[in-house]
């Protein structure tokens, strides 16, 4: 079964990293992807103001189950990152956070490890923290293009308890 599945990561830092997990053989007939688009769309709705970015943000989370975090060195304290976890968690979507900081970039160059963002947010019933419930890998050392759908199976799976 196909999950359709929002890709949450910093945009400025992360695009070159974010593209390659989206260009991987990962995202595949088990995944319907949501979340990504070009830079130049991105800055356009980034002018509109906060309403317009929150409007873009709902339009693409409607109907997806899964929200894929994709963890770079600084996307522990991204408002809109923040926003889509928050949203996430509160419509019952399962999240998974997927560490990209060893992809290279276009220099060739690997991210230093950031903070997991799933770790600040807590469920209300259990005070748990998200990344207790929710799992986080990491996209080289698990073998991401190997594994994503598995993990964002699981993330649905652990959503529907």
């Amino acid at each position: 079964m196909a999950r359709t599945t929002f890709f949450s990561f910093h945009y400025d830092n992360d695009i070159w990293r974010a593209s390659q997990v989206r260009n991987s053989d990962a995202v595949d007939e088990s995944i319907e992807e949501s979340g990504f688009i070009d830079g130049a769309s991105w800055e356009s709705i980034k002018r509109e103001g906060d309403d317009a970015v929150r409007d873009w943000i709902n339009r693409q989370m409607k109907g997806c189950s899964v929200t894929v975090v994709l963890i770079g060195s600084d996307t522990y304290d991204r408002k809109w990152i923040n926003y889509e976890i928050e949203k996430s968690y509160r419509e019952g979507m399962g999240l998974v956070g997927v560490r990209i900081h060893k992809i290279r970039d276009e220099d060739r160059n690997r991210g230093r490890r950031g903070k997991n963002p799933l770790s600040k947010y807590k469920d209300s019933n259990t005070d748990e923290s998200l990344s207790s419930i929710f799992n986080t890998y990491d996209w080289v050392g698990d073998n991401g293009r190997e594994n994503l759908g598995d993990w964002v199976e699981e993330a649905a799976q652990i959503a529907d308890r």
